[in-house]
């Protein structure tokens, strides 16, 4: 995985409630921050506010979470959570993510989202204006 794979950064201050009893950033926060990727994500293809896909990507859930760790940060440092979609398909997504301190990858992962309409018992396609917004 390489940085210059990813056109979506966005930098955060690791927080002392992230931090475990070993001073690095507790494991499951990772998610966390992929988490804050992901909405960093949805805010850009909005484009500023010029489309609303609120409905539509609350009806993504996630399905499968993998983190690979390799390297830890700490308290107060500054780090760098990047996200990229990696696979669009009819009614799941992939998206990858990585997390590095300057130079340092800390950590890649993997999320996999499933659109669903309210009352479905399973996958539904997602959306054609969110399809398309995606892919641009």
């Amino acid at each position: 995985m390489r940085r210059d794979d990813f056109t979506l950064v966005h930098p955060l201050r690791v927080r002392w409630a992230e931090v475990d009893m070993q001073h690095v950033v507790f494991n499951a926060n990772y998610l966390m921050y992929f988490d804050v990727a992901i909405a960093e994500y949805w805010r850009t293809i909005e484009n500023d506010g010029e489309h609303d896909f609120h409905d539509d990507y609350m009806k993504l859930y996630s399905v499968k979470a993998t983190i690979e760790y390799h390297g830890a940060a700490r308290y107060d440092e500054l780090i760098d959570v990047a996200c990229r979609l990696a696979r669009l398909g009819r009614s799941s997504m992939t998206f990858a993510f990585g997390i590095w301190r300057g130079p340092e990858h800390l950590a890649s992962g993997e999320v996999v989202y499933v659109h669903v309409e309210p009352g479905a018992k399973k996958g539904t396609p997602i959306p054609e204006r969110l399809h398309a917004a995606m892919l641009a």
